[in-house]
């Protein structure tokens, strides 16, 4: 009878013999008899064994299927903790191009699921229960899973509580964040005027898989209120560091959107972080706004003299 091979984790096979019974012979010349063994099928990490000795490894039981011959492979659980317009929509197609990844996008964007801090637990053990459907779900063959959560979305205000939840199930975060807060500023603007001009074709895309997409939506070119400009840097530097510090203890590692375009090997420190098998991962997301910065912005004299002299000056010389 044929084995199984279930890959499901870092270098890790799992040989699966069918159920069989095996008689062996024991004794001597002069004493012989016959011993049934059967094969043991649990995981070696089952049971109690698991929660002291590996936090991060789960083995989900779904209410609405069956993970038939993976249920006895380990999930880790992820959340990638971002701010809108900073990359964390590319990322995490990246992520989803992984055969062994189910990443189920921006789940608390809808606000009845972070009403109040029973709901957003209600939703959080669905995801890592495995029982959050849609086009990114691996169902039952899933290493990791995940999901994105922005900082506005129920993470400050109900930080203490969260990262209760997030320590003892044992969930890995990836901050990711920009450097480059100008730029994130430009791409919060033009998406912000996307959504009621619409200018592919009257329909608002937040991401676009051609050039000529990109370019379309990069026509617009968003004035900066240059006064309030420094103010406003400061306040998201001040509400990311923030972030940090609630988080701070848990099992987490820190990403920022240039340094991936810059060096595709951080993808291979990802998966390892997560403890995937590690593969080639791809996208179809195009990039929308490129080239300088100074190309982008309407009123690119002001911001210019507004940044020239001050810590942030750097903003306006980065082309990513």
């Amino acid at each position: 009878m044929a084995e199984a091979m279930v890959f499901f984790g870092k270098d890790t096979f799992i040989i699966k013999p069918p159920q069989e019974i095996f008689s062996f012979i024991i004794g001597n010349q002069s004493k012989t008899r016959f011993q049934n063994i059967q094969i043991d099928k649990e995981p070696c990490c089952a049971g109690n064994m698991e929660k002291f000795e590996n936090p991060s490894m789960h083995y989900p039981r779904p209410q609405t299927f069956s993970r038939l011959e993976c249920s006895h492979n380990p999930v880790r659980f992820f959340t990638i903790i971002s701010m809108q317009r900073s990359g964390s929509g590319w990322f995490e197609t990246l992520l989803n191009s992984h055969v062994n990844v189910s990443s189920n996008g921006e789940i608390f964007s809808v606000w009845n699921r972070r009403k109040n801090i029973s709901s957003i637990i209600q939703t959080l053990d669905r995801v890592y229960n495995l029982d959050w459907f849609n086009s990114a779900s691996k169902n039952e063959c899933s290493a990791a899973v995940g999901f994105k959560w922005m900082l506005n979305q129920g993470l400050m205000e109900h930080h203490k509580e969260i990262l209760e939840y997030l320590n003892r199930r044992g969930v890995s975060v990836v901050f990711l964040f920009r450097r480059n807060l100008l730029r994130r500023m430009v791409s919060v603007l033009a998406n912000s005027y996307d959504r009621s001009a619409k200018l592919l074709n009257g329909t608002h895309k937040s991401h676009v898989h051609s050039p000529e997409e990109a370019d379309t939506l990069s026509s617009y070119k968003p004035t900066i209120n240059s006064t309030s400009l420094i103010d406003d840097l400061k306040e998201v530097e001040a509400t990311v560091a923030k972030a940090l510090a609630f988080y701070n203890t848990t099992r987490h590692v820190v990403l920022y959107y240039e340094d991936l375009i810059k060096d595709r090997t951080k993808l291979k420190d990802v998966q390892e972080f997560l403890n995937l098998p590690v593969m080639k991962l791809t996208s179809r997301q195009v990039k929308i706004h490129r080239g300088p910065v100074s190309d982008l912005i309407s009123n690119w004299d002001k911001v210019n003299r507004a940044l020239s002299g001050t810590v942030y000056e750097s903003f306006i010389h980065d082309d990513c």
